[in-house]
């Protein structure tokens, strides 16, 4: 099934690329591109993460009360994968992607790590095409917007150390953490691991990077200790 038209998502996002061609290599994910560097989302997507993080960066320093390790967990909650996968479905990002029909039949339109990408590389893109300004506007509205609703949830707490205090306090030992399995090609790896205190695996948790699921194991873990 080929994607939708890109003047829609234009339309939808109230924006319009000078140069289409960015817009369109944004939105095409590597296994629709063959051996050709230049035509896949990667290099997009590289410049993107930065810019986003840049503009993420930028918004917190404002915050003059918090000190640097508030900050960053902040800026961890806004831009992570699974985060940014929840925008980019809530656009309909996955409807205009290219990609192969293997890629296609096995959920990559649904994919958080691709999805994720994929809006990372459009902010690339926009910057290219329509400059800073442009990208800030589009993190803003999109992205850096949700800080709110994100900090009521949670959302921004470093699970991994709140998971290590507990552990610290109720058993004395301090908990590790285990690869179970990585799949995936290198571009859009996924990992699970698993929490465990002593030799007892709590539980698991998955993401797009070890980190990522590190962080989702130990929110388990909270969860399955009820010390969450």
């Amino acid at each position: 099934m080929p994607p939708q038209a890109f003047s829609l998502l234009e339309k939808s996002l109230h924006l319009s690329f000078q140069k289409k061609e960015l817009l369109a290599q944004a939105l095409t994910h590597r296994s629709a591109s063959g051996k050709s560097q230049a035509k896949h989302n990667e290099r997009l997507e590289f410049l993107g993460d930065a810019v986003l993080e840049l503009v993420a960066t930028e918004y917190l320093y404002s915050f003059q009360e918090k000190d640097e390790g508030e900050l960053t967990n902040w800026r961890a909650a806004l831009v992570n994968g699974k985060q940014l996968s929840i925008v980019a479905r809530e656009i309909k990002l996955g409807d205009y992607l290219y990609m192969s029909r293997g890629e296609e039949a096995s959920g990559g339109r649904d994919k958080e790590s691709t999805l994720a990408n994929a809006l990372e590389a459009v902010i690339g893109a926009l910057f290219i095409d329509r400059g800073f300004d442009a990208a800030r506007e589009f993190c803003f509205k999109h992205i850096l917007n949700r800080l709110e609703e994100l900090l009521r949830e949670g959302k921004h707490r470093d699970f991994k150390s709140v998971f290590q205090e507990k552990a610290q306090e109720v058993f004395s030992i301090t908990p590790h953490y285990t690869v179970i399995s990585e799949s995936g090609p290198d571009h859009a790896k996924n990992f699970t691991c698993a929490v465990c205190i002593d030799k007892e695996e709590i539980a698991r948790g998955s993401g797009a990077s070890k980190q990522e699921a590190e962080q989702a194991a130990a929110e388990a873990g909270l969860v399955v200790k009820g010390w969450k």
